[in-house]
């Protein structure tokens, strides 16, 4: 095993054979950004979402897809052109993994695709653990998920910066007012009835502990995308505080716990989820 990736999965817990399996999909993510940096990707796109949050800002919790977003809306934008160099960087480090875009849905601005390699062979090449390695079903894949927005909402602010492994490289992101623009859109929309995805709320709680301002005009234009019911480009600071405080009253507190309890680490970070605790640390909420 290459020192490098040593190094990098020293970074990660590897206590368990879930930690393993989310150790060398964190490896490989780091990987994919490495190759895409050195492909030119980032000379067009930024890099959002969880594991953004995760990597370039801290989040204590696992993330397992990589979202993107052009800077510039471009409908004619390929990401199979990419895909080639990822399998080459991967393979660089010992890591035998496919890149395939996946069919685009009807009418959908969002291209992805997949990087997958065998479970089994991959826990021998990171841990060389025979054992552990009998144990894992021969067909099972490590499976990274990436999406590219190609016409995104505007007004988002982004940052350059840099990592160091496996090789130094560069990439754009959104910055944190931005994200927290997104992950606000996501708390609002993305549910189905009263189900939500608790990591949404998790993510929502570690902006606000950082006092995090949400950049505005960038989630009014998200909600306008997105076909938010009485959603304004002009919607102020309180508007939006109104309609978080509805929403924080029709979630199941107990199935977002469930979402989320997968990805973290200390279970009691949860304890105080409930209704009044969201819309209390939501007065806190400040605008950029």
């Amino acid at each position: 095993m290459d020192n490098i990736i040593n190094q990098m999965l020293s970074q990660h817990e590897s206590a368990t054979l879930t930690d393993k399996k989310n150790s060398i999909k964190e490896v490989v993510q780091e990987i994919i950004l490495c190759g895409l940096s050195r492909a030119g990707f980032f000379q067009t796109a930024a890099f959002y979402g969880g594991t953004a949050l995760r990597i370039f800002y801290g989040l204590d919790r696992f993330s397992e897809d990589l979202d993107f977003s052009l800077m510039t809306p471009d409908s004619n934008f390929r990401l199979d052109g990419y895909l080639p160099a990822l399998e080459k960087e991967l393979l660089t480090y010992g890591f035998r993994f496919k890149a395939e875009s996946k069919a685009k849905a009807k009418d959908s601005d969002v291209l992805s695709a997949f990087v997958k390699g065998n479970t089994r062979e991959h826990i021998l090449l990171c841990y060389a653990d025979e054992r552990l390695a009998k144990t894992i079903v021969g067909s099972e894949l490590i499976k990274v998920k990436f999406e590219v927005d190609t016409t995104p909402p505007p007004y988002a602010g982004f940052k350059r910066q840099f990592r160091l492994l496996p090789i130094p490289y560069e990439i754009n992101l959104y910055d944190m007012p931005s994200l927290f623009a997104g992950k606000m859109h996501a708390v609002i929309c993305r549910a189905w009835k009263n189900r939500v995805k608790g990591r949404d709320l998790y993510d929502y709680v570690f902006y606000l502990a950082r006092q995090t301002p949400v950049n505005l005009k960038h989630l009014n234009a998200r909600l306008v995308d997105s076909g938010f019911e009485g959603a304004g480009n002009d919607m102020s600071l309180d508007e939006i505080k109104q309609i978080l405080f509805r929403r924080f009253e029709q979630i199941d507190y107990a199935q977002a716990k469930g979402d989320v309890l997968p990805f973290i680490r200390n279970p009691a970070s949860l304890d105080m989820w409930s209704k009044e605790f969201f819309q209390s640390i939501t007065e806190t909420l400040a605008g950029q």
